[in-house]
């Protein structure tokens, strides 16, 4: 029920953190990997990682805010592997200051790398899914979709928008065979984390004792979620947005 293989899964933002995460445990159950980003060499080191365990995968170098890019991609996964059958919207970013301090710019940098990019990627891959007539999108959203972040506010109300899409989507898909779902992480160890701990003072303190599970997680403890969404096991599954964060958003 949770096997992906022959499956032919997409990860944008794939060459670390938690899409690399994500990415190693879809391989783990038999997904060949296309691994999107824009840093070539890192994310040629994250492909070589994943094959050197035996799992079939590639890159493409694209910026996911720009559609030819992810039109590109697309196209690119069809030739090198035959077929689209998963796609993780996981490409993101986020810089950390009150509302107030953010310029038009910065609000629409955010906005597009972790918004329109899932717009756009979702919609290079829906023609192949839709004549398929099956097929599974998995996008990363926030607990900062549930709540607000005194600190986050573009990026709050980017991933906020990012549950919205996934239900219009959803509703949109599902005569399609489409399912269409989200994940939303809590404070996961990350590079982007870690500059949010020097950013933030007692970003730390605070994580750990509202999380009733004492920790912060690792990018790995997304991939099950990640599996069971990718996989047949949640075929009448769409339009969720399933928290992993330990137990965070739980606390009152």
């Amino acid at each position: 029920m949770f096997d992906l293989s022959g499956k032919v899964a997409i990860v944008t933002g794939g060459n670390g953190g938690i899409g690399l995460g994500i990415a190693r445990g879809l391989a783990s159950a038999g997904a060949a990997l296309m691994l999107v980003g824009r840093d070539a060499a890192k994310t040629e080191r994250a492909v070589a990682e994943l094959a050197a365990t035996g799992a079939t995968a590639s890159a493409a170098i694209a910026d996911v805010t720009v559609e030819a890019d992810c039109r590109g991609f697309a196209e690119a996964a069809l030739q090198r592997h035959g077929r689209i059958d998963i796609l993780v919207n996981n490409a993101g970013t986020n810089w950390r200051k009150p509302p107030q301090d953010y310029s038009l710019e910065e609000w629409r940098a955010l906005i597009d790398a972790n918004l329109t990019s899932t717009f756009l990627a979702s919609m290079a891959v829906f023609p192949t899914l839709q004549c398929q007539r099956a097929g599974k999108i998995v996008n990363i959203g926030s607990m900062t979709s549930i709540f607000g972040a005194s600190f986050a506010a573009p990026y709050s109300a980017s991933k906020g928008g990012v549950v919205q899409f996934t239900k219009a989507c959803a509703t949109a898909w599902a005569e399609h065979g489409i399912q269409v779902n989200a994940i939303l992480p809590g404070w996961i160890d990350t590079e982007l984390t870690q500059q949010g701990r020097v950013q933030v003072p007692g970003l730390n303190e605070r994580v750990l004792a509202r999380t009733p599970a004492g920790r912060w997680g690792v990018p790995d403890d997304l991939a099950g979620t990640a599996v069971y969404l990718s996989s047949r096991a949640s075929d009448f599954v769409t339009g969720a947005a399933i928290p992993v964060d330990g137990g965070y958003s739980s606390q009152a």
